[in-house]
């Protein structure tokens, strides 16, 4: 039993897979990659699949690797299922960066199920307020967290196109051409990716040369890591 999702963009092509096995009354499933935009599809086609028979469901969550606030509709999908059909669902092995975007969505990594039952409903009275604020800061939180991620891995490329470029001008390590990226970066106030997309347009034939402030804190950011 195997269920997928369509390729996704976050740096490389990635798809959900969730692959399973029933024995007896339990049902084993393993996703496999991104909880992103059609993950809740996914999961429930794959559990629209499962015999009657079964009365336990177990997610196995270590092969995940990232998630955005889709994650929070995949388990809602996972606990409407767990409610209709009055079974027991388990869902462990958060690790990595899925792990974080629970936490900072105040979900219980070790029951996550719980934060989409009665127990995560906002309270009537007085107190609702509070806490509808509590979980829009957080979402918010999150939310900011996943782009800045996003962007990070969306760099990754330029970044180490430059960093080649700064070992092959400055004959040093891989190591020390991101030190003077970051230095770069920071005496020049100009961002990380931005750094590196100007020392990587520079290094093409007839490439424009990088703006005279951030060519000046290169050198500067150079000349401190042969003297170091």
């Amino acid at each position: 039993m195997t269920s997928a999702a369509s390729p996704h963009l976050t740096g490389g092509l990635n798809t959900l897979v969730i692959r399973g096995r029933v024995d007896a009354d339990r049902a084993e499933l393993t996703p496999r990659g991104e909880l992103v935009h059609g993950c809740a599809d996914v999961l429930a086609r794959t559990l629209a699949e499962l015999p009657a028979g079964v009365t336990r469901v177990d997610l196995d969550m270590a092969d995940v690797h990232f998630m955005d606030t889709a994650g929070l509709q995949f388990l809602d999908v996972l606990g409407d299922f767990r409610r209709r059909r009055s079974l027991t669902v388990t869902v462990t092995n958060w690790n990595g960066q899925p792990r974080r975007i629970l936490q900072l969505a105040g979900v219980n990594t070790a029951d996550p199920l719980t934060g989409t039952d009665s127990a995560d409903a906002t309270p009537a009275g007085p107190a609702a307020p509070a806490v509808a604020l509590e979980r829009a800061e957080r979402l918010h939180v999150l939310q900011e967290e996943v782009d800045q991620l996003r962007q990070a891995i969306a760099s990754r490329p330029v970044i180490d196109q430059a960093r080649g470029i700064l070992m092959a001008t400055h004959g040093c390590s891989s190591d020390q051409a991101w030190h003077i990226l970051r230095e770069t970066s920071q005496l020049s106030n100009t961002k990380l990716r931005d750094v590196a997309a100007a020392v990587t347009a520079s290094a093409e034939a007839d490439g424009p040369a990088p703006p005279a402030a951030l060519r000046t804190a290169l050198q500067r950011a150079a000349a401190r890591r042969r003297r170091s």
